[in-house]
């Protein structure tokens, strides 16, 4: 895999519009995929604590992303993402990263986990992707 290829996925990661809300920071290396996001009080739910949907959003992006990295001419889709969240945080950075555990062409598996700043497992999950229709290109901030 050629770097090029990891610092255009990065960079449309960043551009997609859901990450000017969460405003996360991004690292793609072959098979695998780090993504950290400041925690805000605006991810909170009602118990103060980080939402699930955050927990959820970091654990598709480093597993997509470690995926998609071993792919180069096409937006990989996930078809399914199994997630266990283990324990709440309510401060500092949670840290996914994300790392294929499988490929075979057709169907790559990688599993992700999400950290808080001490290195406590904050969720764990596995992802299962398949390659898209959809090619990596300049429309899609591929670039």
């Amino acid at each position: 895999m050629n770097e090029g290829h990891f610092r255009k996925l990065e960079h449309m990661y960043l551009g997609a519009p859901i990450n000017a809300y969460f405003k996360p920071r991004i690292h793609i290396e072959e098979g695998t995929a780090e993504i950290t996001i400041a925690i805000r009080k605006d991810f909170y739910h009602a118990a103060k604590a980080v939402h699930g949907v955050v927990y959820f959003k970091l654990l598709d992006d480093a597993a997509f992303f470690a995926a998609n990295s071993l792919v180069e001419d096409v937006f990989v889709l996930t078809t399914s993402l199994t997630s266990y969240l283990v324990r709440p945080v309510t401060e500092g950075e949670m840290k996914a990263v994300g790392r294929v555990v499988h490929n075979s062409g057709r169907v790559i598996i990688a599993d992700t986990e999400v950290f808080d700043n001490e290195g406590l497992l904050l969720a764990r999950g596995t992802g299962t992707f398949i390659r898209g229709k959809t090619p990596l290109s300049e429309d899609i901030g591929y670039e």
